[in-house]
């Protein structure tokens, strides 16, 4: 016979049965349907039980939010490390390709996160910027590092406006350290791979006579030849 999980054993394996059950809910209804007290009733618990976890719904979307930037971060992350730190080529294709991967193995929590927003939330970004930064870091971490090995091409880039200095140090707090114009990089080039992706899990990607993946290499393939310089240690 199995001992009985202790008190604190309960109480993260309830937390992460809302969790798990609210995903199932936005994934049948939509994150705009989501209620605590439907989820509590498909757990079978009382909605006061419930909100001893999670108070209201906006306080369990952000408790979605984080973990889904979490588990981008993770996998961007990974991605990047299977390539040594000199082979800036090998890792930018590397976190280009988890990134598709991980939106197609999770479109809820992809939708969630950069999809229609919910009405009446407000994501509270003292909460939520330091997993979206850490999702992101891996990637402007690769432009960073071709920027000071003076491979990244930049000449034609816009001019950066002055004004987000703060955010810049917010930002290191979270996503590691970066110039701004590689933060900037770092952004266009993750707004190319989006649009692919959110039109692609959405269902409104036109036919253009290439199958999803080989578009989608060749967008990474464009990206590469515009923004990075091939150089000895490029792999």
């Amino acid at each position: 016979m199995s001992p009985r999980p202790r008190k604190g054993e309960r109480s993260i394996n309830l937390q992460e049965a809302i969790k798990e059950t609210a995903w199932q809910h936005i994934a049948r209804y939509g994150a705009p349907a989501l209620s605590l007290r439907s989820i509590a009733r498909a757990l079978g618990i009382t909605a006061p039980a419930i909100y001893n976890y999670y108070p209201d719904r906006d306080a369990l979307v952000t408790a979605l939010i984080i973990d889904a930037f979490t588990s981008l971060g993770d996998a961007q992350i990974a991605a990047c490390d299977a390539f040594p730190p000199h082979d800036l080529i090998g890792r930018l294709y590397a976190i280009g390709r988890a990134y598709r991967q991980w939106a197609l193995a999770h479109p809820q929590r992809y939708q969630l996160i950069f999809g229609a927003p919910i009405p009446g939330y407000v994501a509270p970004m003292d909460q939520v910027f330091p997993a979206s930064a850490r999702a992101f870091g891996a990637l402007v971490s690769v432009v960073e590092a071709a920027r000071r090995a003076g491979t990244l091409q930049t000449d034609s880039f816009p001019p950066l406006i002055p004004g987000y200095e703060a955010l810049l140090e917010e930002w290191k707090l979270f996503g590691g350290d970066a110039d701004i114009l590689s933060l900037s990089v770092a952004v266009l080039i993750w707004a190319r791979v989006h649009g692919l992706v959110s039109l692609q899990i959405t269902g409104n990607l036109p036919p253009f006579g290439a199958d999803i993946k080989a578009l989608y290499e060749y967008e990474i393939a464009s990206i590469e030849r515009q923004f990075f310089r091939r150089d000895d240690h490029s792999g």
